[in-house]
């Protein structure tokens, strides 16, 4: 079988030799046709000056191995049957968690009970072990095997779904643990190792590079992730480092030997590994392992924002400089940051000095605090640039909170204009249809073209429209003449009510 790290090593080996041989052509030497000189010069080996980088490559990657893999453990798992069939991509189990893009489980009949395997590490020396959550959920019994073939029963701390980061406890001292590095050290291009314990394979250690950060799976695993959704963190850390059934809940490591993240998914349409991996950042996965031995669950805060990305439409409407940061678009009715003096349409940009860029990114920011902190918001204003403090909240039980019944669209649909939406009143008979309650403002969305731009810009029918360009509207000759003042390519700004209540801004750029 080809060892990754060694193939890696190899292809540095011929560019670096192919890097010497283009400095000695660039260097002007003399080259005789047929010589005996020109062809040793030619296939000679590199010198040792020129390969000493990769072998202290290869040195680190041995010293990373040493190191780390006593603190990874081999974690085998047994559930009743009642867990016994493989639930698919996106179904939700019994207590409404969606399974995980991991394949993972092992089905053994019908009737007996399903064994399945995966990895974790130590972080404390006393027998605390960082997992996923998708690794030990409905367990009956965990066992840990380590690296000396110890054999340990393991009991659940806790575990949390919404960042896949779970952590149970063997009995026992100096335990060897590992050195916990952070998130915000890491860069996209550095060299990482994902090493893991299968229980059928032992200790495997990879190596890739991180290819990107604040990669969401919601696009991979689907947008149906339960009530718990709102709480969901989609900030992982992707690399090409490989990692495969078994390898999961163990450490991704960078070259000082530090754990920068939880291994944890991969995206394949055949449950094997095909280039993309993932991995819980450390930060954030420390956060959660904290709380869950502190108090059994996770307290998380809540600074009270519904956010987007910042688009270029947003970008000029708001007078940004960069196409960075999130826009404010709702408020659940207990809001800190309302109560600090956030508004609807800011763009915030930096939390406590530290640049936003996506929203996952001020997400994790904002979870790996606490509730009671507070926190400093950097927000541009329509090109004014104001800081508010915001004292977080604590988030509450996500499960609690009641489903909403998606809205039937109604069938009346008149005012078409070049955002492709048609837009009516609120008449008794779209209220019903659109489950509208009281006596809302605006008018209602009730049919959209399939690729116009309104559509490209997530407006749907049974969406309310409150305002153009700031200015309330409440019949549909306004809103058309708002709209279609606007000459093709500029950005009309809309605020809006979604079918589901929340409110927002939607900046929209017009077609020609």
């Amino acid at each position: 079988m080809l060892d990754p790290v060694r193939a890696k090593l190899k292809l540095l080996g011929v560019t670096a030799g192919a890097f010497a041989g283009g400095v000695l052509l660039a260097s002007g030497m003399e080259w005789t046709a047929g010589s005996h000189a020109s062809i040793l010069q030619t296939t000679e080996r590199p010198s040792s000056a020129e390969v000493r980088p990769v072998a202290e490559l290869s040195q680190a990657f041995i010293s990373i191995a040493e190191s780390v893999t006593p603190s990874v453990v081999s974690i085998e798992t047994e559930r009743g049957p009642r867990a016994n069939a493989r639930r698919p991509r996106g179904q939700q189990d019994e207590e409404g968690e969606e399974a995980f893009p991991f394949p993972f489980n092992v089905p053994q009949g019908p009737q007996g009970p399903q064994e399945s395997s995966g990895s974790g590490f130590l972080i404390t020396e006393d027998g605390y072990i960082i997992t996923n959550n998708h690794v030990i959920a409905d367990a009956d019994e965990i066992n840990v095997i380590l690296t000396d073939n110890r054999q340990l029963r393991a009991r659940l701390v806790g575990r949390d779904p919404l960042t896949d980061v779970a952590v149970i406890k063997v009995d026992g001292e100096r335990f060897p643990a590992v050195r916990l590095g952070r998130s915000d050290d890491v860069h996209i291009g550095e060299w990482v190792l994902a090493i893991g314990n299968p229980l059928d394979l032992g200790t495997t250690v990879t190596s890739g590079i991180v290819s990107a950060q604040g990669r969401s799976l919601r696009n991979l695993i689907g947008s149906n992730a339960g009530e718990n959704a709102a709480w969901a963190i989609e900030d992982f850390v992707q690399t090409d480092a490989p990692i495969n059934p078994g390898n999961s809940g163990g450490p991704l490591v960078n070259l000082r030997g530090e754990v920068v993240g939880v291994n944890s998914a991969i995206a394949s349409p055949t449950g094997l590994y095909t280039g993309y991996g993932f991995a819980v950042p450390i930060d954030l996965a420390r956060k959660v392992a904290d709380d869950l031995i502190r108090y059994g669950k996770v307290r998380r805060p809540a600074v009270g924002i519904q956010v987007t990305n910042v688009r270029p439409e947003d970008a000029e409407v708001y007078r940004l400089e960069r196409i960075e940061g999130v826009v404010a678009q709702d408020f659940p009715p207990t809001s800190p940051a309302r109560e600090a003096g956030v508004r609807q349409g800011d763009v915030i940009v930096a939390v406590d000095g530290r640049a936003v860029q996506r929203v996952g990114q001020f997400q994790r920011m904002i979870a790996t605090r606490r509730p009671g902190e507070q926190v400093t918001l950097d927000v541009i204003r329509y090109g004014d640039r104001q800081r508010v403090t915001v004292r977080l909240g604590e988030a509450p039980n996500a499960a609690d909170a009641p489903q909403e019944a998606r809205a039937e669209a109604p069938a009346a649909a008149e005012g078409s204009t070049r955002l492709g939406v048609a837009v009516s009143p609120v008449t008794p008979d779209v209220a019903r249809e659109c489950r509208i309650e009281g006596q809302p403002a605006g008018l209602v969305v009730t049919d959209v073209e399939r690729f116009g731009a309104g559509a490209r810009n997530g407006i749907g029918r049974c969406t309310r429209i409150l305002a153009v360009d700031g200015q309330a509207v409440t019949d549909v000759a306004a809103f058309r003449r708002l709209v279609e003042r606007k000459r093709g390519g500029e950005v009309v700004s809309l605020r809006v009510t979604f079918p589901r209540g929340e409110n927002g801004i939607l900046n929209v750029r017009l077609p020609d």
